[in-house]
């Protein structure tokens, strides 16, 4: 095939059976553009000059077949969900922590009109951070709080108010890039606040915060360097070294706490996380802490602390820019309300807590289950076995965290393990693993129990 003419019209394409049932079940432009996309990338083949089918027949149902490919992407959402099978809890580039039962049925309810700027008491306008200001006080000890979307907006919102042309004073060692190449020194100059630092990378102590206050000092900053640890030969100043330091000087102390965890997770065998609650109880006078990390709820930054502080900030212009919505509101106060409510057994509530403290004998059952069930059904065309490994916390939480856990290894016979993992992200529902010396590796500890049949398929689906 060379010429041009051999290429069916789009009025012929659509007229083929295997199209024609397309216009019964989606729009019509999106159909139509499917098949004039297909074609003139056969066009552009020929003109390249590359091999085509053999006669007339085969191209115009390989021009089909490409055209009802091309139709199921374009009417697929966007956005979709994924099985993540990689182990790492708070996995970034798959939207961090999974909403819990109760946050997601609160999005559900409040997709129509709600109560989010009205008291239903006086009729009036009211605020729509009431949602959620007493949770936050009664489970920080916090005088006062303020919801903005994420935590680099609420530590933005925070300098911008509380040191905007004057200084904030901060160790070396604190100056952490938050994720997606966002460092604090430049969300602190997008405050307008100016940056003092103070000690060394892996020693800072009170008299070095005390030499370097000024008469522009506004502020103290502690930064929890919760996205990586600096070990052995290190000195850090306490938080209530700061706060005692602060006092001394009636200069407010500032604590930005990242991840955010109400729960110690010590019990579980974690490493200490300062928790919101024992930095308050500390004397911090502001706290900034993230929702959709260890807290487990949507992405959100809460600003809780003295209420004088939080006032200024629900005063300052910034604080519109970040508001967040109705829909995040929600999910917010339902998670809170787990701990306030469930908060006994809150750490099997919320998926996050869940898949964290979700017992090692656990893991070992599941994996052995599913390895037993997943040979079977890929007899012939891949190896499967389990072996020992760790997951993550991942989300720049518990940098140093190794939670045991159980792989599932599958080694396809027939393709490259790289094939096999990008036929699986590009499969429906997606997957996501990792790959590590020739093995496609499937930790259990991040897929829900009743999502393991749909991960069945998708492997036997894509070794078909």
């Amino acid at each position: 095939m060379s010429t041009y003419g051999v290429l069916p019209s789009v009025d012929e394409v659509l007229r083929q059976p295997g199209v024609a049932e397309l216009l019964e079940r989606h729009p019509r432009p999106v159909v139509v553009a499917a098949v004039r996309e297909c074609l003139a990338e056969y066009r552009a083949r020929i003109t390249g000059g590359l091999p085509g089918p053999a006669s007339r027949e085969s191209l115009r149902g390989a021009v089909v077949a490409a055209v009802r490919e091309r139709v199921a992407a374009m009417v697929r959402s966007n956005l979709r969900p994924v099985i993540n099978a990689t182990g790492v809890v708070l996995h970034t580039n798959l939207g961090r922590a999974v909403l819990g039962a109760a946050a997601a049925e609160a999005v559900v309810r409040m997709g129509g009109y709600c109560n989010l700027e009205l008291n239903l008491e006086t009729g009036k306008r009211g605020s729509r951070y009431a949602a959620v200001e007493e949770l936050l006080k009664t489970l920080t000890g916090a005088e006062a709080a303020l919801v903005v979307n994420n935590n680099a907006a609420a530590v933005l919102l925070a300098l911008s108010t509380l040191a905007r042309g004057r200084e904030v004073i901060v160790s070396r060692g604190q100056l952490i890039e938050i994720g997606g190449s966002f460092r604090m020194p430049d969300v602190m100059a997008g405050s307008g606040a100016r940056l003092v630092e103070v000690g060394t990378t892996n020693k800072t102590y009170p008299e070095d915060y005390r030499r370097a206050v000024g008469e522009r000092t506004a502020l103290l900053l502690w930064v929890h360097t919760s996205n990586y640890r600096i070990v052995g030969f290190t000195r850090e100043v306490r938080v209530e070294e700061l706060v005692a330091l602060g006092r001394e000087y009636g200069l407010p102390v500032m604590c930005d706490l990242g991840s955010g965890s109400l729960v110690d997770l010590r019990p579980w065998g974690l490493p200490h996380e300062p928790t919101v609650q024992e930095v308050v109880a500390a004397g911090a006078d502001v706290v900034t802490f993230s929702g959709d990390k260890l807290l487990g709820g949507p992405q959100a930054g809460i600003i809780v602390g003295r209420a004088e502080y939080v006032g200024r900030m629900k005063g300052n212009p910034l604080t519109r820019a970040v508001r967040i919505d109705k829909l995040t509101l929600a999910a917010l106060e339902a998670t809170l309300r787990e701990y306030r409510d469930h908060r006994e057994e809150v750490h099997t509530r919320l998926p996050v807590l869940r898949m964290l403290t979700v017992p090692a004998s656990e893991l070992a059952r599941r994996a052995g289950a599913f390895a037993a069930r997943l040979g079977e059904i890929l007899r012939g065309r891949a190896e499967v076995h389990t072996q020992p490994g760790f997951s993550r916390v991942g989300g720049g939480a518990l940098p140093t965290a190794e939670l045991p856990t159980t792989l599932v290894a599958v080694a396809p016979l027939n393709v490259t393990v790289e094939e096999l993992q990008v036929r699986l992200r590009k499969g429906d529902p997606p997957v996501v693993a990792r790959v590590r010396e020739g093995w496609l590796l499937l930790d259990l500890r991040t897929v829900p129990e009743d999502r393991e049949p749909l991960l069945e398929q998708a492997l036997g689906r894509a070794l078909a």
